[in-house]
Parts: structure tokens; C-alpha cells; sequence
């Protein structure tokens, strides 16, 4: 015995230093072998029980669940050096780029996973699959289209090789993030080994395993639960009532009447156990909690259709329910005379008709205006972060548009820079490819402040918004109608269109008197549209 492993034997704090070395060791190894293997990471150490580390054939480990890869092994000497780079952990994330391997009957394949294809997205479904399963692969080329939580993108392929298997067909709905959809592997003679493939759920959440050394905890000798004292039924001739008489006040003796509540199975928790209004609403709240719910079928005589929510409209309406419950709403409404914006519109548009450029709406000058205010009172441009407020120095405008697909709201990245003719250009372009359903990740997002328009195209005269999280404000536009207006004679008068506009504000950031400011400059900019080809 050597001098070494006496002194680890005998020594009390170098007495596990053996096994801190074995395991260590281990870092720096990946092992194959018939069972699984994986991966080992240094956070998983605790979980790691060393069997025989070399020298036979059925050399393994015992490991909590994780990714494995399966190989066929050949002789002991068949160890593959693998030493992960620190603080990078092995997950679901990376798993789409490595190949798995079996010693089945599985050759190499890459599995494909769905895609994180907007920052809020969580799941997602496959609208159509553009390749067939043994269609050959190039990279650029596109896989299928995914519907996203904002739209439907087109997923691309990244690697050169054959579609083997898929999983999730055409129409397959809310699959989450990095649940695998489709099979890939290089040799096309390997296509028909994933006929009856099928993936494997995804993994439970990691749970520690209990080391086999250490022994199971005694079992307790199973005593007699201890039973509860019964409550004690209360008696009518309790302190509400002497002899036949009950004392109630005159108000808790009509809501009793009115709800058909006797008084002799309430008890009093007034003076001298006097019942009171309270104890009746007591009594009713939790009648009413204990009753049955009451099914809300519809009745047989209604002819109805149940249709099928999308996902745009299902994170849409999540995203609106969260923002009425946690944004404290408040609104600001103001008129607008917009005869000169009108007119201006008019001499625009026939410079643009006669160099060939695109019309120029209100809806254009609205968004322009609007960036223009945001530039002058920044507070507006803002988010609510928990513990700051963040400030935007971009001012990007989304805009709502409505769609046989539901609710878009594609953005003009710094409005306030672009001139009226490019804003008009961009939003139409950016309106037919909401209509199209084919608006891209940046065509959405990075808004910082949202404009809806419900009075050019509907009519509608006035009405609120509900703010777009995480932004802080939107505004509502109304229609322009005409307006009497009078004179400074008592038999003169003048006739005026204005325009309602409502400003929609989260109060955690916008105080009354900033929103008031902003919708002041925004009708400046209105009533004086040519300040904003200043």
C-alpha cells in the first residue's frame, strides 16, 4: 500500500478525496455504451454514482434523466474525450443541432424542433409543411409555415440533408417550443428506418434521485387520526332570542324577509348577539358559494357555429385581458379642427399623383403628427419596467389593422424622422401583408407607442382604446364631422370638420397633466399641419 493511500485513508479530511478525483475525472469524459449515455455536467455531480470506470464493456453511469445518445460499443477502449466549455450547460436549446444516435435501428438523425420565432412566443402551430417527407434539403430553403403568437413565418432549413419523418402534419396546433416536428438525416438511403418513428414526450421536470447508499427512512407506525370535535349545532334559543323572541335589527329583518332567510338559523354578532344586516349577508354569501353552478348549455331551440380560435387571436385576447387587469387605465378626449390638414392633403396629393407616388391619408398625417408629439413630450414614449420607467429615443409607431386573421399591428420604425410620402408608402405596404397574414418578426415588433383608427374606414366617432403592453399610451381616432360654429356677432356663424381623438394612458407613468400636454401638441401639429414639414 502506498504512502498516498495511506494518508487518504487515515487522514479525516482527505478522506474523500478519492472519490472528489473519481468524480472529477468523469468531467472530462463522455462513455458509450448499449445503455444511455449523456452529457455529464458539473451540477450534475451530486446524482453521479461512479460503476466500474473501465475495463468492461458495460461501463456506465447512473444519471438523473437527460438527453441521451445511444452507440454501439465494441470493446472498453471506445471513450470519446468531451470537455464542456464553463458555465455552458447542455439544454433543450442545443439539442436541435446535435445528432442523436442509436444502437437500434436509427442511424444518424438531427431532430427539428418548433422554433422561438418572437420573443413572447410560447408555443405554436404548423399551418403547412412546403416539403414532403423525402424531399431533399438545402439550406435557405423553406421547411413550413409556423402561426406564431404574432403572425405565420415561414421556418427555414439550416443544414443540407433529407426530410425523414414528420411529425406534426398540416393544421397541427399548439405545439410548444423545442417539442420536435420533423426528422432529418444525411443519407437519403436512411429515409425508410423513420417510418414508424415516433418522438418521445418531452422530459418531466428534474427531480433528484436518492442515493442508493444511503437506507430508506424508517416507516412510522401508522397512529389513529384524531378526530376533530364535532361542531356543535347552534340552537335557536341562543342569546339572539329570549324566550319566543328574536332580536334582529329592522334592516337585517327585511333582507332576511326579502331573501327568504329565516332568522332562527342566523346568529347574532351584534350587542347582546343582536343579528345585524352583516350576519345575513354572511349567511346569503355563503349560500351562494356552496350552490351548484348551473349549466350553461344553450338552449335546444338556438341554431349556433362554434368557430376555431387562432393563435393570433388567442394571445391577443390574453395579452387585452392582461392589460385591462394590471395597466390602470385613464382617458383623455379632445377635438381637432382639421380643415387646414385637410387642404394640405388635397395640395400633397396632387404633387404626389403628378410625380407618380403614392396618395397620402389622414391615417398618415395622424401617425406623423403623433411622432412628432412624442418627440416633444418623451414621457409619453415610455414603458412601464416594475422598478424603473424606460424612456424610448426611437419613436416607432404601430398601427392597427384589421384583417380576416384578426388584429395586426405592424410598426413604422422612427416616425418622427420619415418624411409623409415614405410613412404612406410603408404603411400600405405593411397593411397588405397583415391582409396577406405574411408580415415578418420585425415588421411587428419594437413599437413604442400605437395609433387605432376606427373613423376613415368605419364611422365611428369616438370611442377607447385599450393600451398595447408594454407600451404606456395609444390613441384612438375618431371621424371628422362637420360642426356649426359661432361667430363673434350674434347672427354670424362659421362651419368647421373636427375630429374626436381619445388618448389612452397607463397612470403608472403618465401623470393627467403630461397626457393633457401631449394631446396638446399633437393638435398643434393637427390644426397646423404644415409645423410638421418644418
Amino acid at each position: 500500500m502506498s504512502c498516498a493511500t495511506q494518508l487518504l485513508r487515515h487522514s479525516r479530511k482527505l478522506r474523500s478525496a478519492q472519490n472528489l478525483l473519481e468524480v472529477e475525472s468523469v468531467c472530462s469524459a463522455r462513455y458509450f455504451s448499449k445503455d444511455a449515455s449523456t452529457f455529464i455536467r458539473r451540477d450534475d455531480m451530486p446524482s453521479l454514482r461512479p460503476s466500474r470506470l473501465l475495463g468492461k464493456k458495460e461501463s456506465s453511469f447512473r444519471l438523473i434523466p437527460a438527453r441521451t445518445f445511444k452507440v454501439p460499443v465494441n470493446s472498453a477502449s471506445n471513450i470519446a474525450h468531451f470537455r464542456q466549455p464553463t458555465g455552458l450547460g447542455f439544454n433543450s436549446a442545443r439539442a436541435a443541432s446535435v445528432r442523436h444516435f442509436s444502437s437500434s435501428d436509427l442511424p444518424p438523425h438531427q431532430p427539428l424542433g418548433m422554433p422561438s420565432l418572437s420573443p413572447t412566443m410560447t408555443e405554436g402551430n404548423i399551418a403547412r409543411w412546403l416539403k414532403k417527407e423525402g424531399d431533399k434539403l438545402s439550406p435557405g430553403e423553406v421547411l413550413c409555415e409556423v402561426e406564431t403568437d404574432k403572425a405565420t413565418v415561414e421556418m427555414e432549413c439550416m443544414e443540407e440533408g433529407y426530410l425523414a419523418k414528420i411529425i406534426h402534419g398540416d393544421g397541427s396546433k399548439e405545439i410548444k417550443v423545442g417539442e420536435i416536428i420533423a426528422i432529418m438525416v444525411e443519407d437519403e438511403a436512411d429515409i425508410p428506418k423513420f417510418k414508424d418513428y415516433q418522438a418521445s414526450s418531452p422530459a418531466p421536470a428534474e427531480t433528484k434521485a436518492p442515493a442508493p447508499s444511503e437506507p430508506a427512512p424508517p416507516k412510522k407506525e401508522e397512529s389513529e387520526p384524531i378526530k376533530a370535535p364535532e361542531p356543535k349545532p347552534f340552537k335557536s334559543e341562543d342569546a339572539s332570542q329570549k324566550g319566543d323572541r328574536i332580536f334582529a335589527s329592522p334592516l337585517a329583518r327585511k333582507l332576511a324577509e326579502d331573501n327568504k332567510v329565516p332568522l332562527s338559523s342566523l346568529k347574532g354578532t351584534g350587542l347582546d348577539g343582536r343579528i345585524v344586516k352583516a350576519d345575513v349577508e354572511d349567511y346569503l354569501a355563503s349560500a351562494t358559494k356552496g350552490a351548484p353552478v348551473k349549466d350553461m348549455a344553450p338552449s335546444a331551440d338556438l341554431n349556433y357555429a362554434d368557430l376555431t380560435v387562432s393563435q393570433i387571436r388567442k394571445i391577443t385576447a390574453a395579452r387585452l385581458l392582461q392589460s385591462k387587469q394590471t395597466i390602470p387605465h385613464y382617458y383623455l378626449t379632445v377635438d381637432t379642427r382639421v380643415d387646414n390638414l385637410m387642404k394640405l392633403r388635397a395640395e400633397l396629393n396632387a404633387l404626389q399623383e403628378a410625380s407618380g407616388g403614392k396618395r397620402i391619408s389622414v391615417n398618415d398625417l395622424v401617425i406623423k403628427a403623433a411622432a412628432l408629439a412624442l418627440r416633444k413630450v418623451p414621457q409619453c414614449n415610455s414603458s412601464w419596467m416594475n422598478d424603473f420607467i424606460r424612456q424610448y429615443h426611437n419613436v416607432n409607431i404601430n398601427v392597427a389593422v384589421q384583417t380576416d386573421h384578426g388584429l395586426f399591428v405592424p410598426v413604422v420604425k422612427d416616425a418622427d424622422k420619415k418624411g409623409l410620402s415614405a410613412i404612406a408608402e410603408e404603411v400600405k405596404v405593411l397593411a397588405q401583408k397583415a391582409k396577406e397574414n405574411s408580415l415578418k418578426p420585425q415588421d411587428y415588433e419594437g413599437g413604442t407607442f400605437t395609433v387605432s383608427n376606427l373613423g376613415g374606414p368605419f364611422g365611428i366617432k369616438q370611442f377607447c382604446a385599450i393600451v398595447n403592453p408594454p407600451q404606456c399610451a395609444i390613441l384612438a381616432v375618431g371621424s371628422a364631422e362637420k360642426r356649426v360654429i359661432p361667430g363673434k356677432g350674434p347672427d354670424q356663424f362659421d362651419f368647421g370638420s373636427f375630429m374626436s381623438v381619445t388618448l389612452s394612458c397607463d397612470h403608472r407613468v403618465i401623470d393627467g397633466a403630461i397626457g393633457a400636454e401631449w394631446l396638446k401638441a399633437f393638435k398643434g401639429y393637427i390644426e397646423s399641419p404644415q409645423s410638421m414639414l418644418l
